[in-house]
């Protein structure tokens, strides 16, 4: 029997589920569905590549699979906090699996095959490994920041840009020799260092506050690595699958810009994030503070009320308080609504996750786009560990890094709390006039444990 006949309808029937997946993840009542059609699709795609006649023993496949999978559980077992980074590294394994098997095809048909090659296959395998390297290190750059080991602030250097399209012009211009040349193998280590180092020098010089943006842009990068991967192995559902996974990305990248209202060119080469002084205006007022049972008897009182997530409720784990909160509330007859901004936290889609996990109704996530007209009607808004996606500077400081970009109106509320755990910027590196408006009164300490004497002081 020819194996092919089996293979490519397992590998069809695997193309399809990833677009299922893809289209049921679209919406958070579907959701669940689409992860069980993505795993299943992944494993009918091994299971139809381990029927390949081209494998003459699993020896090594096993031992990789149980490395993998040694691997693997412990980084699939991390709290909802460090999902970000957790993907971030997923996309460097990505990169690096691309990378590496781009090379041993290139030395293995310089070598033992004793083939030349097209250029055609040369100038896929360059892609290969220049998107699959860059990917490797600038998603290890990635995680670095969004775990706080290198600085989240961006780095920059003069002249950096110029390097750095330098570096990845240079790369470029030796693949283009290997097409025409494919036997002038000392050009290939060049491609992979220069690729290594253009991963790190992409990721330096930009903030924490893109890492959502970045982390879409490196899975649009790994997708199209694992195209080119496709062409080299004459696989047809890794070219699928890799088109699906960089389209996927790459229009989510534009998303996240678009609420940003930034482009791409300025998300990777604008060093978005630099920490700055504050305005006098601003060093000369002082936020007011309340308690919690301030906030209990204000919201007590409310018809209506707005709750804004940020980085700090998922640092803070505090969504099921947030949940508790939710429910005090509307047993009082008080309408919560969930504003949601598509930047906030450290990923696509973070706050959405969350919120999910505490079982909040999907109907009370509103998007911004939304929200925002019914802001000036709200009687409080309770903002939790957001920052930059609240700061009024965004609309009329045009020297502020963030203006121009879209945010939550929270001020316009007529009583705003927020709570935090200090005075400290967000990852834009700049102070938020939200904090020293005259509706806005601040609830300092760990938003769970705020949280928790909220909702204790509103059953009292």
């Amino acid at each position: 029997m020819n194996m092919d006949t089996i293979i490519q309808p397992i590998y069809l029937v695997s193309a399809v589920l990833f677009i299922l997946s893809l289209m049921w993840m679209s919406h958070p009542s579907t959701a669940r569905r689409g992860i069980v059609s993505g795993v299943v699709a992944m494993l009918a795609a091994i299971g139809g590549t381990l029927l390949l006649p081209e494998i003459h023993s699993y020896n090594w496949i096993i031992i990789a699979l149980v490395v993998g999978t040694v691997l693997g559980v412990p980084l699939a077992m991390v709290p909802l906090t460090a999902v970000p980074q957790r993907t971030a590294l997923s996309h460097a394994f990505g990169g690096l699996a691309a990378g590496l098997v781009g090379a041993s095809e290139y030395y293995l048909s310089a070598t033992e095959r004793r083939i030349t090659l097209s250029g055609f296959e040369t100038g896929a395998l360059v892609a290969e490994v220049i998107l699959g390297f860059l990917t490797f290190t600038g998603s290890l750059m990635a995680a670095g920041k969004l775990m706080e080991i290198i600085p989240t602030r961006p780095i920059t250097y003069k002249g950096q840009n110029a390097i750095n399209l330098s570096l990845f012009g240079v790369a470029i211009l030796a693949g283009v020799v290997l097409m025409f040349y494919p036997g002038c193998w000392p050009l290939f280590p060049v491609i992979i260092l220069l690729a290594l180092a253009f991963g790190v020098l992409l990721i330096i010089p930009i903030g924490g506050a893109d890492m959502p943006t970045v982390i879409a842009l490196l899975n649009a990068y790994a997708g199209l690595s694992a195209v080119a991967m496709g062409f080299v192995l004459n696989n047809k559902l890794l070219i699928a699958a890799g088109a699906l996974d960089g389209s996927s990305g790459l229009i989510l990248s534009i998303i996240m810009c678009k609420a940003m209202n930034r482009s791409f060119a300025n998300v990777l080469f604008g060093a978005f994030g630099q920490v700055q002084a504050a305005s006098g205006a601003i060093e000369q007022r002082t936020a007011k503070s309340a308690t919690a049972e301030d906030a209990a008897q204000i919201m007590d009182a409310a018809r209506t009320v707005v709750i804004v997530p940020g980085y700090g409720m998922a640092v803070a784990q505090a969504q099921h308080r947030v949940r508790e909160l939710y429910d005090a509330l509307t047993k009082r007859g008080v309408t919560v609504k969930f504003a949601v901004h598509p930047v906030a936290g450290r990923m696509p889609g973070h706050m959405n996750v969350l919120l999910a996990e505490a079982e909040i109704p999907y109907d009370r996530l509103i998007e911004m786009e939304e929200i925002n007209p019914e802001m000036p009607e709200a009687d409080v808004t309770l903002v939790v560990g957001a920052n930059d996606v609240v700061n009024p500077a965004a609309r009329h400081d045009k020297s502020s890094p963030i203006y121009g970009m879209p945010i939550i109106d929270a001020d316009k509320a007529k009583t705003v709390f927020v709570i935090k755990r200090s005075m400290n910027p967000g990852f834009a590196g700049i102070e938020n006039e939200l904090f020293f408006a005259d509706n806005t009164l601040m609830l300092f300490g760990d938003a769970k444990v705020v949280l928790t004497n909220l909702v204790q002081a509103l059953k009292e």
